[in-house]
């Protein structure tokens, strides 16, 4: 059935990370330029783009269910098509578009450019060929400083030029549109990584590492302060290595100053920190400039160091702890957090011990545990002495115990801390975040007292009690701002 152009509606299902969240506002304000009412609901639109994830096998089978729910929708009336996009497209294309014939289409990072087309076609009836996946990291140079210039004929999701017509001739030139009204947005530095570890797959359907330029950062960081932000969460595959194909290694120390900066920005906070190129400027600079949340998202992995060189990363729990010592004497109350993947080729018990002891030094507020899985085309994948998959599981449930154990510890000691809550929620209950709780993954704090609160105010408080990594707070009489 051809759906006559007035009656183009969209909507947008976006699963997985911030770094989706970024890309598929991206893809909002291309469908908006090129003519597309955006909706909510699947139910209310002519076509629905599912934007998946694929980085580990739960995420890819929350991916596949959403495409099979919107198409059952689709199957009663609305809507017409059902089109996947995002890391799980990209990296298996023609094969996802084989195994889910329910999806209409299946389309790459090379399809954002002219989204709008590509789903005028598909409602059209016009058959898509999809993509056949080729390792994106060699579509540009090996050398980061010769990237710039081939990343303008490559397509990188949140690095896209403007359509006409979409921003003026000067000024601001913002190619996103929000989905979400709420007071915190990510904002995305880059995309790809040049990191091997033996793990992920993520480089070879994200590509290599590419910075965006500082000015087109904090163009879009005034565009979002003018759209009520404020807080900003900068996101990446790679924080700690921005600038580096731009000639400076140490930009992020330059930038985050700019961002905190801007009018209307109260906070500043940098997402997925490489512990190996962590260094000591950048740890002051997070810790002691006013505006940056002092919060440490550090990509430890495990502790192990035996095991960590199998996974092609670095460390120790002697430099993990180290590095966590330097922030917090800069920054007593510094949040920290960070992943750690069990059952591992070749993790022996003496491995999964050092993990443990770690996680008993470390202090830190929040963990996430996952279990090794193989993924399609990694070093891993190949390596003998496999942890039995009975045993991966009562290894994640073995250090989830005792993760949450230690955060619930690492929450209770915050009892009696000043600390600065973002309002996101007056329903009931007063819901926010303080400093060193990112949103989505590390908790919230519950505000108490007399005040009439609003979403996107900040509020000075007391911590009174916990709950788990959750927080309750007294607000201090006559704050908020």
């Amino acid at each position: 059935m051809t759906v006559p152009a007035a009656a183009r509606s969209v909507a947008l299902v976006t699963l997985g990370c911030a770094r989706n969240e970024v890309d598929s506002e991206e893809l909002a304000a291309r469908l908006e330029a090129d003519g597309w009412t955006l909706v909510d609901e699947p139910a209310d639109a002519d076509a629905v783009l599912v934007n998946t994830c694929g980085f580990v096998e739960s995420a890819k089978k929350d991916s596949i269910d959403t495409l099979l729910a919107a198409a059952d929708l689709r199957d009663h009336g609305r809507p017409q098509a059902v089109v996947a996009v995002g890391c799980l497209a990209e990296r298996y294309g023609a094969e996802l578009a084989a195994s889910l014939p329910e999806a209409d289409a299946v389309l790459g990072f090379d399809d954002y450019a002219g989204i709008g087309g590509r789903l005028r076609s598909v409602l059209a009836g016009t058959p898509h060929v999809p993509h056949v996946p080729s390792d994106r990291r060699l579509l540009l140079p090996v050398s980061p400083a010769e990237r710039p210039s081939a990343a303008a004929t490559t397509s990188v999701p949140g690095h896209g030029d403007l359509p006409a017509g979409v921003a003026p001739a000067s000024g601001p030139r913002v190619l996103r549109r929000r989905l979400d009204g709420g007071p915190t947005a990510p904002l995305k530095l880059a995309s790809g990584c040049d990191r091997r570890c033996s793990f992920c797959a993520i480089p070879s359907f994200r590509g290599s590492f590419v910075s965006r330029r500082p000015a087109e950062i904090l163009d879009e960081a005034r565009w979002l302060a003018g759209e009520g932000v404020r807080e900003l969460v900068l996101v990446s595959e790679n924080s700690t290595s921005y600038g580096k194909d731009l000639g400076d290694g140490r930009l992020l120390e330059v930038l985050l100053p700019e961002l905190a900066a801007v009018d209307g920005v109260e906070r500043v906070r940098v997402s997925y920190l490489q512990p190996a190129e962590t260094r000591p400027s950048l740890v002051e600079v997070i810790a002691k400039t006013p505006g940056v949340v002092p919060y440490f998202d550090l990509s430890f992995q495990h502790a192990s160091a035996p095991l960590l060189r199998r996974m092609r990363r670095f460390g120790s729990t002697e430099s993990f702890i180290e590095l966590l010592d330097r922030a917090r004497a800069l920054a007593p109350a510094a949040g920290a957090r960070s992943n750690v993947i069990v059952g591992f080729p070749g993790e022996t018990e003496a491995d999964l011990a050092e993990l443990e002891r770690f996680l008993t030094l470390a202090r830190l507020d929040v963990v996430g545990v996952f279990g090794y899985s193989d993924e399609d085309g990694t070093e891993a994948a190949t390596y003998d002495d496999k942890v039995s998959p009975d045993e991966v599981q009562a290894r994640v449930e073995r250090v989830t115990r005792l993760v949450e154990e230690l955060t619930a510890q690492r929450a209770e000691e915050r009892v009696g801390e000043l600390v600065e809550v973002l309002v996101e929620s007056v329903t009931g209950a007063v819901e926010g975040r303080a400093e060193h709780q990112a949103p989505e993954v590390d908790g919230s704090t519950t505000l108490l007292g007399a005040g009439n609160w609003q979403v996107g105010q900040l509020v000075a408080a007391v911590v009174v009690a916990t709950d788990g990594v959750d927080l309750v707070a007294e607000a201090v009489a006559g704050s908020g701002r």
